[in-house]
């Protein structure tokens, strides 16, 4: 029942996204679908394993959100340093600490990260990951520590 109510979202949510509705394209949407659902099944039986999604919603809104303004704010500074047809000064790798438990907000942080123009997680190792600044300044290492906590307090205590 479930995989039939997933085949039924997924071909919905294929024709809505897509908006055309000719036989062959429909036909490929479906066979694509139906290759999804039989790859994940098979992925299913190899390991089995369950992930649990340990996150507060409502916390997790509220970073999503103060999130896109991040991205805002970044966009328009590396947007005055492309504009002013000068490469920035301080390039500059560095690592920053994270406090996550859990493997998704991990993931979510170093995201985050990414997500954040000017900036890009490029190695993780146990306790830190390696960053890429485009214009390194002494605030970045604030700001990402406040990235840091804000994900650690959208993650719940069942994980």
């Amino acid at each position: 029942m479930k995989t039939i109510a997933s085949a039924i979202f997924m071909i919905a949510l294929w024709l809505l996204l897509s908006g055309i509705y000719k036989p062959m394209l429909v036909g490929f949407g479906i066979a694509s679908v139906m290759l999804v659902l039989f790859i994940v099944r098979r992925m299913d039986q190899v390991d089995g394993d369950r992930v649990t999604v340990a996150l507060n919603p409502i916390k997790f809104l509220t970073y999503f959100i103060w999130l896109l303004g991040e991205i805002a704010k970044s966009n328009w500074a590396v947007t005055k340093v492309i504009l002013s047809g000068q490469a920035p000064q301080r390039q500059h790798f560095f690592e920053i600490p994270y406090s996550q438990s859990t493997d998704l907000g991990q993931v979510i942080f170093a995201n985050s990260i990414t997500l954040t123009p000017g900036t890009l997680t490029v190695e993780t190792e146990q306790g830190d990951f390696q960053i890429h600044a485009l214009a390194y300044s002494d605030e970045d290492l604030e700001a990402l520590a406040d990235m840091d906590r804000r994900v650690t307090e959208i993650e719940t205590e069942r994980a």
